[in-house]
């Protein structure tokens, strides 16, 4: 099966190492084109083997790049169109059905309650989203909590299919080798307790609430946030300001997979966390706390469908919290007053999430969708030992 993956950019983000990830995994024929910003995704795609096109797309208006995603979709005669992210699905969608492909699919990556990657759910973003959605044949949504909005929105039922984002279990596996090894290039004190943060530094991931509750912590606490973006000069400002500026340390971007970049990989970062924790109120799925429950930590989270969509005894050491910097300082005082000696082990609803899963699953809605058959059903899914399908 040759298959057309469309995605608004591949800058580091957690769509774009989503798709990364996921073409090592799916026994299929891919291509990928970028409207925008190819970013370093699109040089691990390169070196994967993937060709990646870039369309240069001037902006959301920019009309005439249709026509030329429509010759590309021709010209590559291929069987499914895939489409990532708003922009991509819009244009995507469009420009497959020109080109006289009907077998077209899109995955809903980050669809909140009141925004979609970063943008208010106005009527006409709705509209246009829906009018869009009626020109592919089945969304993908990341997790049973998006698939939900989208039916509130409007979508049919029969047209969502549920593919959870997945993780690369054995890269995200506790080595206490690795740890040590990252805690002293970091210039972190042996006794340290470190709290991680992980995502795009913008102000939706409320990365102030943990510098913030930094400051109510003991000396030894320290702030690893990994992530590059525009907040970043605020948040620097705040970790001043708090007086906590010598124990917040940016990393700036980091892949999920190895691309011989300086610094340490996002893996090996996560190997030298003590606690994870993820202020975002607004979550589609919660990949970082996935993989942070992969390497066996505390997760303490305040929105987290990925976690939230499966059975408490799954991750017994996540834990929801509500409210704002003094209730996060709780919470991490008690993740060390509860922290078990030994080796990190990986909890149960990591592994709910391995990528060769999703994959797997992916494939089924490829499948049914080129030959025209009615889409497999949630149920048909496999499921992990002891975790239900969602």
């Amino acid at each position: 099966m040759r298959a057309l993956h469309i995605i608004t950019g591949l800058g580091v983000g957690g769509a774009e190492q989503q798709l990364r990830l996921l073409l090592r995994h799916l026994p299929a024929d891919c291509d990928v084109v970028t409207l925008t910003n190819p970013g370093p995704v699109a040089d691990g795609l390169t070196a994967d083997g993937v060709r990646v096109v870039h369309l240069g797309m001037a902006g959301n208006r920019d009309l005439g790049a249709l026509p030329r995603l429509v010759r590309i979709i021709r010209s590559g005669r291929y069987d499914l169109v895939h489409t990532h992210l708003y922009r991509a699905c819009l244009y995507g969608r469009l420009a497959a059905r020109l080109a006289g492909v009907r077998a077209v699919v899109a995955t809903e990556h980050s669809l909140g309650d009141s925004q979609m990657e970063g943008r208010p759910l106005t009527p006409a973003v709705r509209a246009l989203y829906l009018a869009g959605e009626r020109l592919g044949r089945a969304t993908v949504a990341v997790s049973p909590t998006v698939a939900e909005r989208l039916r509130r929105w409007g979508v049919p039922a029969g047209r969502i299919q549920v593919v959870p984002n997945g993780i690369d279990l054995v890269r995200f596996a506790f080595d206490p080798v690795r740890r040590h090894r990252t805690r002293r290039r970091l210039g972190l004190p042996d006794h340290a307790r470190v709290i991680g943060g992980i995502g795009r530094l913008h102000p939706g991931k409320r990365f102030d609430v943990l510098i913030t509750a930094l400051a109510g912590l003991p000396a030894d606490h320290y702030l690893l946030l990994v992530g590059g973006g525009p907040e970043e000069s605020a948040l620097r400002r705040t970790a001043r300001e708090a007086g906590v500026a010598d124990r917040v340390l940016f990393t700036g971007e980091r892949p999920c997979l190895p691309d011989g970049g300086p610094g340490p990989d996002l893996p090996s970062l996560t190997c030298a966390m003590d606690v994870f924790a993820s202020p975002s109120p607004e979550e589609a799925f919660g990949l970082a706390a996935v993989e942070a429950l992969a390497s066996g930590l505390p997760v303490l989270y305040a929105s987290c469908p990925a976690i939230e969509d499966l059975p408490a005894h799954t991750a017994p050491a996540a834990r929801r919290v509500s409210g704002g910097p003094e209730a996060f300082v709780r919470a991490l005082a008690g993740t060390r007053a509860a922290a078990a000696p030994g080796p990190r082990g990986s909890a149960e609803a990591a592994r709910h999430y391995d990528i060769t899963r999703s994959a797997a699953r992916l494939m089924d809605v490829y499948t049914a969708t080129v030959a025209r058959q009615p889409l497999p059903t949630p149920s048909s899914a496999p499921s992990p030992q002891g975790v239900p399908s969602p």
